[in-house]
């Protein structure tokens, strides 16, 4: 299972770093891309080196791309047109996407929520175009993921563990955390 997570410069920390410790500790192979360079800083000014960067990444074996929230990291995300073609073409592939936070915006922004369920962060539900905006802290809707905000942020990583690998393997990695 190979997942990529994109930082553009402002991400917000939780909803990024939770999901790829999360993922890694599922033993999916996660992939962080730097939308914004080979070092991304955060909205709190934590500065993270990338695995890659948007230029040189290679989505071909790729299952699921994942869009942290934050701002403006958001900003930057939209900005990639190159993110803006992978998230249309894994949509059109019928592959996995996930966004928390304001990143759900961007997933209605670019079309791809067109029949889906999905929630963001308050006061981006306007730009949730073409989908039924739910109250949820998580919402999967056919092979989208999409999370409210960093509160949820374990959750939302749970809730791809389960997706992806199964209901034993999220519930393994949950014992594993001490959560509930």
């Amino acid at each position: 299972m190979k997942i990529a997570v994109f930082f553009g410069t402002g991400y917000e920390e939780i909803e990024a770093l939770a999901v790829v410790d999360v993922l890694r500790r599922a033993k999916a192979e996660v992939v962080m891309v730097g939308v914004s360079g080979p070092t991304v800083v955060s909205s709190r000014k934590v500065s993270i080196n990338m695995d890659t960067t948007i230029e040189a990444f290679d989505a071909e074996d790729v299952n699921m791309l994942v869009l942290p929230g934050g701002v403006p990291g958001v900003d930057h995300l939209y900005a990639s047109e190159k993110l803006r073609e992978l998230v249309k073409a894994f949509k059109k592939e019928g592959k996995w996407l996930g966004a928390i936070c304001a990143a759900p915006s961007l997933l209605g922004r670019w079309g791809v929520l067109e029949g889906e369920k999905a929630t963001c962060y308050p006061g981006y539900e306007k730009e949730l175009k073409g989908c039924e905006v739910v109250s949820s802290r998580t919402v999967v809707s056919h092979k989208i993921i999409t999370g409210i905000g960093a509160g949820a942020s374990l959750e939302f990583a749970l809730t791809i563990v389960e997706e992806l690998m199964g209901k034993e393997k999220a519930q393994e990695i949950k014992m594993g955390m001490l959560i509930g």
